[in-house]
């Protein structure tokens, strides 16, 4: 089966076209720019160079139909009719308490997550943008919707509940949900086969850093507790969100520059983090780059960065009552040797220590890096979200001709 799966955001669409005969990406690409000026598909087939192909995509349904064209094109595609996309799989943000896993879109589903918008404005509208342009291009083939949030469902509420009247759970859903979760499920699944244990075996902390971040500690297989909360925000210092804090500082901030509550969000989210800190940028390249160059301020996001993480470790370390594997996954976690050596820092004392030398070779591979004596294997491994959805996708279907 040949899986079309699909990541939409408010003016990008992200996809990958797999066989899941052999888990083969046999396209990927993205649309940017929807709706503005200078739009653009970036396509790379599996056997040939990468192009770029410009033209007004004014909204998500042209930018599945652009996709759609390319997959299908002579010089650049992958296929020769449309009905090789046997499927199309979505990433949907948030699936709130209603949705412990993937499941079959269909009319309720999709009313399901209209009405989770208000916990997800900023990503589920543009997520059912995606779904209605799939389902206009491609009306006779399953869909699948796959929930940042579902992995967090095992969660106890000793974890996901907040210090405040209950009844605000009751009446407006406010709990810590969770996100990466196709992310932190597939890392967990590849740090158990790398040590040759049961998924069920092992207790791992999961450490997601890319422009946003998170960490989750997997017992057993079950995500047990996160970094992320009611929304992305809450957790590590990440690119340009603010992470923890004391919830007084945004009121007496609010009180003092008179911001309303659209740009104390804007603040929080877009302005502070890395970018707010160092004033230099929310990559950590540059971020390190300006650190080394004796940018005062730039080492001190670093720090907090990579201390904020370190606490995390420790505590989820502690919730879990051990650790058997540590896993650094995305874009910063892949590939930054210094954030990961960082991070590690002064936690030998729970049996997590990484050889330099291997440490500096793991960019971008699966690797393990631990040193020899180490009680805890730290491990680098690529995340891989679009197939974990194009899996699901396919366990789904199978089920149901089953």
């Amino acid at each position: 089966m040949k899986i079309l799966v699909v990541n939409c955001g408010s003016s990008s669409v992200k996809y990958q076209f797999i066989d899941m005969q052999n888990e083969f990406v046999m396209a990927k690409g993205m649309v940017s720019r929807i709706g503005m000026s200078g739009s653009v598909l970036t396509h790379k087939p599996h056997d040939r160079s990468e192009v770029k192909v410009t033209g007004d995509i004014l909204d998500h349904i042209i930018a599945i139909q652009y996709i759609i064209s390319i997959l299908l094109s002579e010089n650049h595609g992958v296929i020769k009719d449309k009905k090789e996309i046997e499927a199309v799989g979505h990433r949907v943000v948030h699936g709130g308490e209603k949705f412990a896993e993937s499941v079959m879109i269909d009319g309720d589903v999709l009313r399901i997550i209209r009405d989770l918008i208000d916990l997800a404005p900023l990503h589920n509208p543009h997520n059912i943008r995606g779904i209605n342009a799939c389902m206009k291009a491609l009306p006779d083939i399953p869909q699948v919707a796959v929930f940042d949030t579902a992995f967090h469902q095992t969660m106890a509420p000793v974890a996901y509940l907040y210090g405040i009247p209950y009844v605000m759970y009751k009446r407006h859903s406010v709990r810590r949900y969770g996100f990466h979760g196709p992310s932190h499920y597939f890392v967990s699944q590849r740090a158990a086969a790398m040590l040759n244990k049961g998924y069920d075996e092992i207790r791992t902390i999961t450490c997601h850093l890319g422009n946003g971040a998170s960490v989750t500690a997997v017992n057993r297989g079950k995500s047990v507790d996160t970094s992320m909360g009611f929304t992305p925000l809450e957790g590590l210092l990440m690119g340009t969100r603010c992470g923890d804090m004391d919830p007084a500082v945004i009121l007496h901030i609010m009180g003092r520059e008179e911001l309303s509550l659209h740009e104390a969000n804007t603040l929080m989210n877009k302005h502070s983090g890395l970018s707010g800190i160092s004033g230099v940028s929310s990559d950590m390249r540059e971020i390190i780059e300006a650190m080394n160059e004796g940018h005062t301020n730039a080492r001190v996001a670093f720090e907090i960065y990579c201390y904020r993480l370190r606490k995390y470790i420790g505590a989820y370390t502690a919730a879990m009552g051990g650790l058997d594997a540590l896993v650094f996954t995305a874009g910063v976690g892949e590939n930054s040797a210094v954030v990961r050596e960082k991070c590690v820092e002064n936690l030998e004392f729970l049996g997590i220590k990484i050889d330099p030398e291997k440490n500096r070779a793991a960019v971008g591979k699966e690797m393990d890096i631990s040193s020899p004596d180490a009680g805890v294997r730290t491990l680098s491994i690529p995340t891989n979200e679009e197939l974990v959805i194009a899996r699901d996708t396919l366990r789904l279907i199978n089920s149901q001709s089953q």
